[in-house]
């Protein structure tokens, strides 16, 4: 006995939606793999995107119910000319099977080729997220700064006489004298109709109907002067009439805003805390995108020198060399001089290092922090991708008890990388 199931449930739209997160979790390890290999290939500006997954034919196969060896069955093959009850089937030759697109080619068979599955956009920086403890990106914010923008909305029946509306008020103006004087209008015309019907009848000669009508004449005559004087007396245009454009200020937060990516690229930074600083770079461009309609990036790299670089260099450049952080923090603040005044940026700094520096530079850093660079930035974030604590950190631990917009954290694998972020962008009094 063959059943059917027939799925009448209102699911409304999307009604894969189900199946969908099923073939997801079930297939984790390749989707996880594919959204670290497009990471690993794409731009900070380019990660919010979706993304083509290819999986292997033999790993989407599904469990199925298939008769034991043994027994007697009878099947029915229908358009069968060739064999008769009791014949035995020989399997097919070589070739008549299903494959995945190896071997030599053949003019029988088929084939199946790899399945490809898209990603959404939301789907991609989930798996993105997965392995950093949090799923999706908290609202927090950048002490962002307010500011008061103007908005229509609509009319009111104050206002500068800049603002004035001149077809809005005569439109109004029109529909009140309209409105006013429609009754009269109407009365009027129905006056001077029955008016000019006596005056016809009048037109006879017959004097009995002539002073028979007079009285009424003279009755519809004054009645019609007056309706017109009322008529008349409706102002052109009225103070009631008048409707101006209003504009209400609204809060906006600010609408520029500039990051500064620093990373050590000396010798002590392997690819491992190199990977650890560009995840955190990702969270942190990610954030501010969703907080500025306008952001700029600058990418500054150094080891004994620093130099302002593209993202591909900053990211994937292999030049080397030993550690003076202090020359990252000097051209950060020639580009904050010379590119960014802080009266139309907010100015966000984000320093990713090992914390090895040459030791008589430590304390030039710190000096360099607390004159020239914290009093201009909104927030500055140090990350150290290494677990030994030098002389660098114990300088910017100073900085940290008496400068609240300078933060510091430890990141030392991939896991603590997002509970680190969410720690040092929250929002005051909310817990991490």
């Amino acid at each position: 006995m063959r059943q059917h199931i027939i799925d009448r449930r209102l699911a409304g739209k999307n009604k894969s939606i189900g199946n969908r997160e099923r073939f997801l979790r079930r297939h984790k390890d390749q989707v996880r793999e594919a959204v670290q290999r497009a990471i690993n290939g794409r731009s900070i500006r380019d990660l919010e995107k979706g993304e083509d997954i290819t999986i292997p034919k033999r790993d989407l196969t599904e469990p199925i119910f298939s008769h034991g060896q043994g027994g007697i069955r009878e099947v029915i093959h229908p358009g069968n000319k060739d064999y008769v009850k009791g014949d035995r089937i020989e399997r097919p030759p070589g070739g008549g099977g299903k494959g995945s697109g190896s071997g030599d080619a053949s003019d029988s068979g088929e084939g199946e080729d790899d399945f490809v599955f898209s990603l959404s956009k939301e789907e991609f920086m989930q798996v993105f997220f997965e392995d950093l403890a949090l799923p999706n990106m908290v609202r927090t914010a950048l002490a962002e700064v307010p500011e008061w923008k103007s908005h229509r909305a609509g009319f009111s029946n104050d206002g500068t006489p800049s603002a004035l509306h001149v077809v809005r008020s005569m439109r109004g103006a029109l529909g009140r004298r309209i409105a006013l004087g429609a009754s009269s209008r109407r009365e009027i015309e129905e006056l001077q109709a029955r008016l000019l019907v006596l005056r016809s009848e009048d037109a006879t000669g017959d004097a009995a109907l002539v002073q028979k009508h007079a009285a009424e004449i003279e009755e519809i005559e004054a009645r019609l002067s007056h309706l017109r004087g009322r008529v008349k007396a409706i102002p052109f245009l009225d103070p009631i009439d008048l409707r101006f454009r209003n504009r209400v200020k609204q809060p906006v937060p600010t609408t520029k805003a500039v990051m500064f990516c620093v990373m050590d690229v000396s010798g002590s930074m392997d690819e491992q805390r190199k990977e650890l600083s560009k995840r955190f770079f990702i969270l942190l461009y990610l954030f501010l995108t969703r907080h500025y309609d306008k952001i700029e990036l600058v990418f500054i790299r150094h080891h004994t020198q620093a130099q302002e670089v593209t993202e591909e260099e900053f990211f994937h450049a292999t030049e080397t060399g030993g550690t003076v952080v202090s020359s990252a923090l000097v051209l950060l603040d020639e580009i904050i001089q010379t590119r960014y005044p802080t009266s139309e940026w907010n100015l966000y700094v984000a320093q990713a290092s090992d914390g090895d520096n040459w030791h008589h530079d430590s304390s030039r850093c710190r000096e360099l922090l607390a004159d020239k660079i914290l009093p201009l930035v909104r927030y500055f974030a140090y990350v150290q991708v290494a677990q030994t604590e030098q002389n660098l950190w114990d300088e910017y631990l100073q900085l940290s008890e008496t400068h609240k917009q300078f933060a510091m954290r430890k990141v030392l694998d991939a896991s603590q990388i997002y509970p680190v972020f969410r720690e040092l962008f929250k929002k005051e009094g909310v817990g991490a």
